[in-house]
């Protein structure tokens, strides 16, 4: 790759544009790998419950607590790492954090009780949470206008993406290998990122666009888009679809397998069915947004995910079997594909001095909300009807916040 190996090449603010079709491509692709870490490592031991439930000897409710676990540490991770990657530069941020998912990794691999998992995990997910971030401020340091619409869609390809598809490797790993044997990969995966990192990525952040690392200056940071009514808005709607997203996500192992009698590999069968919908979506959203403005993008999506939650409550009200469950589901599913980009695209576009920070609140309210909200399905009984209901009400949420907030706060050069 030709591509820019010093600061000082990066540091026109759309640098980007000038890279050539290939250029852009193995961005994308390094890109694409570190935003794939945190995803992988929430969501490939999904299929793994109910052997970890057994293996460990505690209750599926305990192990859903994991999952928990994680996302609250991949949001942390990020209000950590955001501000830190704005004052320091991309890729130092970067290199720790993976280093900590690597050990995070191996200590869970080698967890003897649950209690052990649930810590390894919440660090675990910290560590993931430097991927996410860099890689939306990089995207953001390089490029500018329609440029950075299709860049952050092409990421939102594999945020959207990987959730889905992590399952089905996760049950094809298991064949293989026991639980423990997911956490060895994810090691080794954090360290392919850690090297990526290293040795690959460039610094986009000169150090004359960085701001001050300090109690202050990251609550000014942070103050600025707080204020923002419309950045607020859209960081709704980004977490209210991540949540409906993440209730299918948490609680489908179990749905699939132990009520409908699924294998993991069949389970992971229909995962795949449900990613080529996501990346369908995503795919869809980049080509929409070159017509019509993100948010017109961002209410078609929202519509359909909520019809399609609609349906799959009534279907398992009306206890309509497997396929009441499924074709109701991918409604769900692949819609969410529109709407993510465009929430990338809407927070990011007036927030560039503070890229990193913005891209840090938009990924931990997805998972801070998603995991605080997906047990409920669990306490549910892990029942479709329990899953359909914890989706409405997510988004009803970011229903509301498209409309009463996004819609009257919008910039005409983004989002009207």
């Amino acid at each position: 790759m030709t591509a820019p190996t010093t600061v000082a090449t990066a540091t026109h603010a759309n640098f980007g544009d000038t890279l050539t079709r290939n250029q852009r491509l193995t961005y994308v692709l390094m890109l694409g790998a570190l935003v794939a870490l945190g995803p992988f490592t929430i969501d490939l031991y999904l299929p793994a419950f109910p052997s970890v439930a057994a293996g460990l000897a505690t209750s599926d409710a305990a192990i859903q607590l994991t999952l928990t676990a994680t996302t609250i540490g991949f949001g942390l991770g990020q209000l950590i790492v955001g501000p830190l990657s704005d004052a320091m530069g991309r890729r130092r941020p970067l290199l720790i954090a993976t280093s900590v998912h690597i050990m995070a990794s191996i200590g869970v691999a080698l967890a003897p009780t649950v209690e052990w998992v649930m810590v390894g995990r919440v660090v675990q997910g910290m560590g993931a949470a430097g991927g996410a971030v860099v890689a939306m401020a990089v995207v953001r340091d390089l490029f500018g206008g329609q440029r950075l619409i299709r860049m952050l869609s092409r990421l939102a390809l594999v945020t959207g993406l990987a959730p889905v598809l992590a399952p089905v490797i996760g049950s094809q790993l298991l064949r293989f290998v026991e639980w423990r044997g997911i956490f060895v990969f994810l090691a080794a995966y954090g360290l392919l990122v850690t090297v990526l990192g290293a040795f690959i990525l460039v610094e986009t952040l000169p150090p004359e666009r960085r701001g001050r690392f300090s109690s202050t200056a990251v609550a000014r940071r942070y103050r600025r888009l707080v204020k923002d009514p419309a950045f607020v808005g859209v960081a709704i709607v980004g977490a209210a679809t991540f949540t409906a997203l993440f209730a299918y996500l948490s609680a489908s192992s179990f749905i699939l397998q132990e009520i409908y009698g699924l294998s993991a590999q069949q389970f992971g069968f229909i995962f795949g069915i449900n990613s080529i919908g996501l990346v369908s979506g995503t795919q869809i959203s980049a080509r929409l947004m070159r017509r019509v403005a993100p948010r017109v993008v961002t209410a078609g999506g929202l519509a359909i995910m909520t019809l399609g939650a609609l349906a799959l409550l009534i279907s398992s009200l009306l206890d309509t079997g497997l396929l009441g469950v499924v074709i109701p589901l991918f409604f769900v599913i692949a819609p969410a594909g529109l709407v993510m980009p465009t929430v990338q695209v809407m927070a990011l576009a007036d927030h560039a001095t503070e890229a990193g920070t913005a891209a840090s609140v938009i990924g931990a309210a997805n998972m801070g909300v998603a995991g605080a909200v997906s047990p409920l399905v669990g306490v549910g009984g892990n029942t479709p009807t329990a899953m359909a209901i914890v989706m409405l009400g997510a988004l009803a949420v970011g229903q509301a916040s498209l409309w009463l907030v996004v819609r009257r706060r919008t910039d005409s050069t983004v989002m009207v």
